[in-house]
């Protein structure tokens, strides 16, 4: 087991101090940690009144999903349907998280830790307000008012960002539910209710963090520029770590997307009609 290489001072400077609590993502292969060493490093930090969260979505258990397509094209019929009957359902007792990284593994497994009910993304916690976060998370409401980002956004959460960017940064997507007309799609998965598989279908908004790298850069040259910026730069181990006000985050980027979704749209739409014509 490799130590974190991180004083106290230098978690505390980055908003990680007792009480706090903290939406992170991490990269460990650029800690140069394992994934119980950084959890008991940022739980000794938090203390018992702090509270981790990470995200532990789960893509695998949908056939609406961008991996269940890329998974199937090219699969003939008979293909498609083995691979359909064969998706787990989804059990937030066991279902692991899928392209979340080892700490939020890390998390969901550590006893005591808590897990929202959302079958596709669900977020795990641990610590002292890991039941009031986790609770009353919507089936048709993945990352919006009914889940845990906006009880985070109200517990005054810092995000944590550890050797990643903010093309991750899970926050950003509870500013989609915010902007004006926001697009939506249906979603299907399959759960399972009362030990047997069943899918469910529901509407929600149409997910999409291709533009969240460049709302990152956009917002911490905003942040920069007020008198007391909230974005924080140090270090957790080897890997560069940013930390963040969740609340303040979310508010620009509700603005910053409510200025570029639309024209983005009006824009493929145009392209659309353009093509159909020719």
């Amino acid at each position: 087991m490799t130590a974190v290489r991180t004083p106290a001072a230098d978690l505390d400077a980055l908003g990680v101090r007792a009480g706090a609590t903290v939406l992170a993502h991490a990269s460990l292969r650029r800690v140069g940690a394992d994934a119980d060493t950084v959890l008991s490093t940022l739980l000794d930090a938090l203390g018992p009144d702090g509270t981790l969260v990470v995200p532990a979505f789960t893509a695998g258990n949908s056939d609406s999903s961008p991996e269940y397509r890329a998974r199937t094209r090219g699969m003939t019929y008979r293909q498609r349907a083995a691979q359909h009957a064969a998706m787990p359902p989804f059990d937030p007792l066991t279902t692991p998280s899928q392209g979340m990284g080892q700490l939020a593994e890390a998390v969901r497994r550590r006893a005591g830790a808590v897990r929202s009910a959302h079958p596709q993304t669900s977020f795990a916690a641990v610590g002292g307000r890991a039941e009031e976060l986790m609770a009353g998370h919507d089936e048709d409401c993945h990352l919006g008012e009914s889940s845990p980002l906006a009880r985070l956004y109200t517990a005054g959460a810092r995000v944590l960002l550890v050797g990643v960017g903010y093309d991750v940064c899970s926050a950003f997507h509870l500013a989609e539910y915010r902007i004006a007309d926001a697009p939506r799609r249906e979603y299907r998965c399959v759960v399972l209710r009362d030990g047997r598989r069943q899918w469910i279908s529901y509407k929600d908004v149409d997910l999409d963090d291709g533009d969240f790298g460049d709302l990152g850069a956009a917002y911490e040259t905003y942040d920069a520029a007020l008198p007391s910026p909230g974005v924080r730069h140090g270090r957790i181990g080897d890997a560069e770590t940013r930390s963040l006000p969740l609340a303040d985050a979310v508010d620009f980027a509700t603005g910053w997307l409510a200025g570029k979704r639309p024209r983005l749209r009006d824009t493929k739409r145009l392209q659309n009609a353009c093509g159909f014509l020719h």
